[in-house]
């Protein structure tokens, strides 16, 4: 076990730069700081070091970075191949021991903390005897915080405390799972409809037809095999499309397609770290993938570079059930792409225009990314209305809600209704004959435990907590984003896929029939869930009125990105041109009562509208 830490310890958190997939790292790092620790979070320079840290000079670097930080805990997180993150880990802590920055040889570093999937963490605690406090992102946040060492004094009450409703709805799960009846459905018939499976088959007339069936949500699930070989990449990713078609489970498969083939499609990438996910480098890849889907729809994640080129490729080639764009994100702020912002958002708004004239649905993929960077539930809010109201500006007529639950993890349930709840009654606003909304809620990408058992009851609980977003129409939502149990310990195999929509349409059909026995607390009536939904609602409110008066034509390029430079949305984790947003990062945001609020220096919330008001009479009077 590590040594107790004390008031002046340094938490640096670092990753390989070719793992994106390190959430933990930034939900560990709002816990130390509500606990009043300070924590470093290596930037795009230092993860690229890390990744090749065997060379003379970034091994030289890292130490830099270690010293001039005064850091005197160090947590490294891997999230790939297990074998390879031993190694890696291994990597690291050598080094560490030749440069003399590990405590035990009078080095600054007084603990060393390693995060990954089960396998990797279980080599590790083999390899060096429990010497180093190991995660597998299962623990509570109050052992999260213990097993890093920090006091149980220092732990604030709002961390402690629970909800009952959080309790309900996993107690629930538990019993679902139990019984097991979820084995044993049998999948919808979902044709009868014209133009079904065809190229000229569409999301909404599916939505329709599922509806006038009164059936439960269409199903959208992230598929995608990892395999460093190409050919067979391709060869395994088509089989489990076919296999998941015959079973009938799945309405569209999301194409888990590699990093490389959204930032270089069509490209030579000769040595090129593949990064995981699929392979696909042409439209011949492309059309292959739609002929084994039948009679599924298919969609993909959008290009990092010639995006519009590349969304009418999609539309040629896999008749896209629907685009998703992340407006701000997916460049360099985040590792993801090498645009910068400002000219992400350029290319972003020209391929609207392009979706728009398809007709199309369009899926703004932004609040989440808000969330992941530190971002409070206003701003998480806000950026959703904002890009809805962009989509409608240059045409999109139906617009798909994102809405990632559990982000960070530790949001409490109530608190995901309310954000969840506002977001959507906002939007829903916009609603005209040429507008049109639809609701596709998920799970968080890193709520789910490596413990199997316990991951299905979270799926049956998390499913739950979406069908109390609008309780009063059993038509919503329109489609679930279903996560996989598997997500903490690695891919989905269309097993998995097909086990866990069983297990959400189970989950939707046990927990309507509690609601309507009354065997549960109606959360349509719960105080804490409307104060909170009406309290983000209403300030939401306030800060659109505000920056539509101040900023000229909001709804551009120009106009979003300098909302964004001007700390509007405030990411105090964001990975990097942290200097270019400086604004953006000065915020400091905390967990009060399981939801997430920009704090002062004292960790007392700051009214939104009131943090927008102040930046917008500053830049006024300069």
């Amino acid at each position: 076990m590590p040594q107790k830490i004390v008031n002046n310890d340094i938490f640096g958190f670092i990753r390989p730069s070719i793992d994106a997939h390190t959430l933990g790292i930034f939900s560990v790092s709002q816990l130390l700081k509500d606990c009043g620790y300070r924590v470093i979070i290596a930037d795009v320079r230092v993860t690229d070091v890390v990744a090749k840290i065997s060379k003379t000079n970034n091994l030289f670097l890292f130490k830099k970075w270690i010293i001039e930080n005064g850091i005197s805990r160090l947590g490294f997180s891997y999230r790939l191949d297990p074998i390879s993150a031993q190694e890696n880990f291994g990597r690291i802590i050598y080094l560490l021991n030749e440069i003399k920055v590990l405590d035990e040889v009078e080095g600054p570093i007084k603990s060393v903390y390693f995060a990954g999937l089960p396998e990797a963490c279980q080599r590790i605690k083999i390899e060096y005897n429990g010497r180093f406090p190991i995660f597998i992102g299962d623990e509570t946040p109050t052992e999260t915080l213990q097993k890093i060492g920090v006091p149980y004094f220092k732990i604030p009450n709002e961390i402690l405390k629970g909800s009952e409703y959080d309790e309900f709805r996993l107690k629930f799960g538990k019993e679902l799972i139990e019984k097991e009846s979820y084995l044993y459905r049998s999948p919808f018939d979902i044709s009868g409809y014209p133009n079904f499976g065809t190229r000229k088959d569409t999301v909404i007339s599916r939505i329709k037809h599922r509806q006038t069936k009164r059936q439960l949500p269409l199903i959208r699930v992230h598929v995608g095999p990892y395999n460093p070989n190409y050919i067979e990449a391709l060869k395994e990713f088509q089989s489990w499309l076919k296999e998941l078609a015959n079973d009938g489970w799945l309405d569209i498969v999301s194409i888990g397609s590699s990093q490389l083939s959204q930032s270089d499609f069509g490209a030579n990438w000769g040595d090129k770290p593949n990064g995981g996910g699929v392979p696909i480098n042409s439209e011949l890849d492309l059309i292959n993938i739609w002929e084994a889907s039948r009679p599924m729809l298919v969609r993909t994640y959008a290009g990092t570079k010639n995006i519009p080129n590349l969304a009418r490729i999609y539309e040629n080639t896999i008749n896209i059930a629907w685009h998703a764009l992340s407006f701000w994100w997916f460049c360099e702020i985040d590792g993801r792409g090498s645009y910068t912002v400002k000219y992400n958002l350029e290319q972003h708004i020209e391929t609207l225009k392009i979706i728009a004239a398809t007709g199309k649905p369009f899926e703004a993929n932004v609040p989440h990314h808000f969330a992941f960077r530190g971002a409070d539930d206003y701003s998480y809010v806000l950026s959703g209305y904002l890009a809805a109201k962009t989509a409608k500006k240059y045409g999109i007529r139906f617009f798909i809600i994102q809405n990632m639950l559990n982000t960070p993890k530790h949001t409490w349930g109530f608190q995901d209704l309310a954000k969840s709840r506002a977001l959507f009654r906002l939007i829903k606003e916009l609603e005209d004959e040429h507008f049109t909304v639809f609701l596709q809620p998920r799970a968080g990408l890193d709520y789910f435990s490596p413990d199997l058992e316990k991951a299905k009851a979270q799926l049956a609980a998390v499913t739950a907590l979406m069908d109390d977003i609008v309780p009063s129409d059993e038509f919503n939502p329109d489609i679930i984003h279903v996560v996989s149990y598997s997500e903490a310990i690695g891919l989905a195999t269309p097993k998995i896929i097909n086990e866990s929509i069983k297990i959400t349409f189970e989950a939707l059909e046990s927990y309507r029939r509690l609601k309507k026995q009354n065997k549960m607390e109606n959360m349509q009536l719960h105080r804490d869930t409307n104060d909170r939904t009406f309290d983000i609602y209403n300030e939401v409110k306030k800060m659109v009125f505000l920056i539509e008066a101040f900023y000229i034509d909001l709804y551009s390029p120009k106009g979003l990105y300098d909302i964004f430079r001007d700390g509007i949305m405030p990411v105090p984790y964001l990975w990097e041109r942290r200097d270019e947003f400086k604004e953006a990062v000065k915020w400091s945001t905390s967990l009060i009562d399981g939801g997430i609020k920009v704090v002062d220096a004292n960790n007392i919330p700051i009214s939104p509208s009131n943090r927008i008001q102040n930046i917008i009479e500053t830049k006024r009077d300069n």
